[in-house]
C-alpha cells in the first residue's frame, strides 16, 4: 500500500467522519469480524423520497475497518437507496487504495456488509441477499 493511502487511512481512523448514534434512524445493523475484532455499526435515517438524508457509523478495531465506515457514511449520504444497494466492494477498495491481504479485506468490507444488511432487511429482502452478502 502506498503511503498517500496510508496517510489517507490513518487521517480517517484518527479523525472520523460521521462517528456517533442517531437518535432515530430507520435502518440499523451491526455485526464483527471474529479474526481481528473489528466491530461496525451503521445507521441510517431518510427523507421521504428515500435519500440517506443522515448516517452514522459506531464501533471499534483497526484502522483499515474505522476508516473504510467512515469513507462509505460519506459516500452514502444524499444517495437513494437502490443507489446504496448498489455500492460495490470495488468502489470501497478503490476508496481505500493499495492492495490488501485477505485478512485486511474483510476489514475493508465490514462496514459495507453491515451497511446493505441494514438496507436489505430494511427493503424485506434479506433473504436475496445471502450470497451477495456472504461475498463481502
Amino acid at each position: 500500500m502506498s503511503s498517500v493511502y496510508s496517510e489517507i487511512i490513518l487521517d480517517y481512523y484518527r479523525h472520523p467522519r460521521n462517528k456517533g448514534t442517531l437518535d432515530h434512524p430507520q435502518i440499523s445493523a451491526k455485526d464483527s469480524n471474529p479474526l481481528c475484532g473489528d466491530i461496525i455499526e451503521m445507521q441510517l435515517e431518510l427523507d421521504k423520497n428515500s435519500n440517506v438524508s443522515d448516517v452514522k457509523f459506531n464501533g471499534q478495531g483497526c484502522a483499515i475497518s474505522q476508516a473504510s465506515a467512515s469513507m462509505l457514511t460519506e459516500l452514502v449520504k444524499g444517495k437513494k437507496l437502490d443507489e446504496v444497494r448498489n455500492i460495490s466492494k470495488e468502489e470501497i477498495l478503490s476508496l481505500i487504495g493499495g492492495q490488501l491481504s485477505a485478512v485486511r479485506l474483510k476489514c475493508a468490507l465490514l462496514s459495507l456488509k453491515v451497511l446493505k444488511t441494514g438496507v436489505y432487511s430494511y427493503l424485506g429482502s434479506a433473504s436475496n441477499s445471502k450470497e451477495e452478502l456472504s461475498a463481502l
